[in-house]
């Protein structure tokens, strides 16, 4: 079997109504209208799938009221993929819409950071504003996965497989980690929420939740030493990624990323 990778972006929700004060912090046009789009990522090797991230499903949708267009496990199926028989997921953190579908995988073993696990169990938590992004129930399961031997800790950078390494950067959530995936065309980094936007990183305007500003700035540094140029650094929310990126197979929710972008797209002008 091959070490390169295709790659996939899945979309499962959008939510527009929102400002570019949510979006970037010290903004010049702060109550400009800025959408967001949600997404899980799909890794293929033959005939292996490592799945990126759960997304998170109708109960969390009602709680936040923040609806979804369709169930995270329904979305990566129209790729021909049973979420019931992935044996290998990386959560990049544990925030609601990166882990709130961790029941939707029964077979997975999950990889994630030992900072993040830290982080969303410690006396951080005790701060209503660093909990909120998190969802108790979904960090509890998680633990439950850890005590039934169905999680896979890395500590900074790590292999998950042969051409997908993992690295942490936090910033946003004190454990967030990136994925770096071997490609026919050159190395691809998953970004997630180590930049939001193309916007974020390029221009170096930190996203507003934040766990240390700092990390943040320095990992988009780490974006661009491992994607080696801006059109392989693949944001977690933004929707221009639908435009970048060619459609997938006539699917109107799925785009191919491993090609690169398409010609048409100049990201260097955001």
């Amino acid at each position: 079997m091959s070490d390169l990778w295709q790659v996939y972006a899945v979309k499962y929700a959008e939510r527009n109504a929102r400002t570019r004060a949510d979006s970037f912090i010290f903004d010049d046009h702060p109550a400009a209208a800025h959408g967001m789009d949600y997404f899980v990522w799909v890794l293929q090797n033959g005939s292996r799938t490592i799945v990126l991230d759960t997304g998170y499903g109708m109960d969390e949708a009602k709680r936040r009221d923040r609806p979804i267009l369709r169930d995270p496990a329904q979305a990566v199926a129209a790729l021909g993929i049973s979420a019931e028989t992935v044996d290998t997921v990386i959560i990049t953190h544990l925030h609601y819409d990166h882990a709130g579908g961790l029941d939707l995988f029964p077979s997975a073993t999950f990889h994630m950071q030992v900072a993040e696990m830290a982080y969303a169990t410690g006396p951080c938590m005790c701060h209503d504003t660093l909990q909120m992004p998190f969802t108790a129930d979904h960090v509890c399961e998680m633990v439950r996965h850890v005590y039934s031997g169905r999680v896979v800790f890395h500590d900074g950078s790590g292999q998950v497989a042969p051409g997908v390494r993992v690295h942490c950067v936090g910033g946003h959530s004190r454990g967030l980690q990136v994925v770096e995936v071997d490609t026919e065309t050159g190395p691809l980094c998953l970004a997630s929420d180590a930049t939001h936007y193309y916007e974020n990183f390029l221009q170096k305007k930190p996203f507003p939740i934040v766990a240390d500003v700092q990390n943040m700035l320095d990992g988009y540094g780490t974006l661009m030493q491992l994607g080696k140029t801006a059109a392989r650094i693949i944001p977690g929310h933004d929707p221009l990624v639908t435009q970048y990126f060619p459609q997938f197979d006539q699917i109107d929710f799925a785009w191919r990323l491993d090609k690169g972008p398409l010609a048409k797209a100049d990201i260097l002008k955001i």
